[in-house]
């Protein structure tokens, strides 16, 4: 093997270590995981076509994350920002709840799995603050500031670069990115993101453990006791959403019927409990429905999130189908 096929070799591996990382600042900045990975391959090529010219006034990390941050930038030309239902409009009551037609994917914020983001085999307080800076709120909450302010507040306050390492990756002075930090931040303090309990609690698995067991035995009034008065469902690429235990169980017995029988996987996503949601399928067979994303807090489910997109399932290792 010669010199120049090693150098592209190692190139290639430094290049890799740094995946994961880019993936999850690429995440945060555009609201979506396809999107998030798209990013990062264009942010590889990229880099890779110009290895050559990198001088090292910056460090390799800053580099990688300036021209991630350009290729973000690129991609987030769009007026329209992701969102999640809730943002879209009011709630609907049961009585008048129609899914309607299906938004654009675009349209909201899409989860995405734990591993591709973050380092789930980590430091446990570190692993635990990286959870709350991918969930579906936080992210969300991202999505309403300017890209420079957003770039400025992941790469300082969760990836924890100095602000001159932000600076370079920026292409900007300090000076700016503590403007831009000190916004966005200011910003932020008005998003509303609460604090979810802590994934892996006994407490936590206790309830986990009773909502998988209480929705594919589809008894709702055990489902209904686990709800806040405030528990929110939605379900994109629908703009519908439904808040409190009542309506929930209204619609679980009502137009939501079609998960009766259905089964659970788990997949660690976006912080939080998620599962893969198969609905029955003919003898002995479940099929893709949703991706659920269930939201706990003071040992009470919050948010019941539902990405109605079968054909992702690949992204979160989640097989085609179930069987017995």
């Amino acid at each position: 093997m010669g010199a120049t096929s090693s150098a592209t070799i190692d190139l290639d591996r430094t290049f890799e270590t740094h995946r994961r990382e880019l993936t999850g600042y690429c995440y945060r900045m555009l609201g979506a995981g396809s999107e998030a990975e798209d990013a990062v391959q264009e942010t590889m090529l990229r880099a890779w076509r110009s290895s050559a010219s990198f001088e090292g006034r910056s460090s390799l990390r800053s580099w990688l994350y300036r021209i991630a941050t350009n290729v973000c930038v690129d991609m987030h030309r769009s007026p329209q920002r992701r969102a999640r239902p809730m943002e879209l409009g009011p709630s609907t009551a049961v009585a008048g709840a129609k899914p309607g037609e299906p938004r654009a994917e675009h349209t909201f914020v899409q989860p995405i799995a734990d591993a591709k983001v973050i380092d789930v085999d980590g430091d446990p307080a570190s692993v635990a603050v990286a959870r709350d800076s991918i969930r579906l709120a936080f992210v969300a909450a991202l999505q309403h500031l300017p890209p420079r302010q957003r770039a400025a507040l992941i790469l300082c306050d969760v990836l924890h670069l100095s602000a001159n390492e932000a600076a370079a990756a920026l292409e900007t002075s300090v000076a700016s990115v503590n403007s831009a930090l000190q916004r966005a931040r200011a910003t932020m303090t008005t998003a509303r993101v609460p604090s979810l309990d802590a994934v892996g609690s006994p407490a936590h698995r206790k309830l986990v453990d009773r909502y998988v067991d209480a929705f594919e035995r589809y008894d709702i009034a055990a489902l209904v006791r686990m709800m806040r008065d405030d528990v929110v469902l939605s379900m994109p690429p629908y703009d519908l959403w439904l808040q409190g235990p009542n309506d929930l169980a209204a619609w679980f017995v009502g137009q939501g019927i079609g998960c009766k029988g259905g089964r659970l996987l788990p997949v660690a996503v976006n912080g939080t409990a998620g599962f893969g949601n198969y609905r029955p399928a003919g003898p002995g067979r479940w099929e893709p429905f949703a991706v659920q994303v269930i939201e706990i807090v003071g040992e009470k489910i919050i948010g019941h999130h539902n990405f109605l997109y079968p054909e992702r399932f690949g992204d979160f290792a989640l097989p085609p189908y179930v069987t017995e």
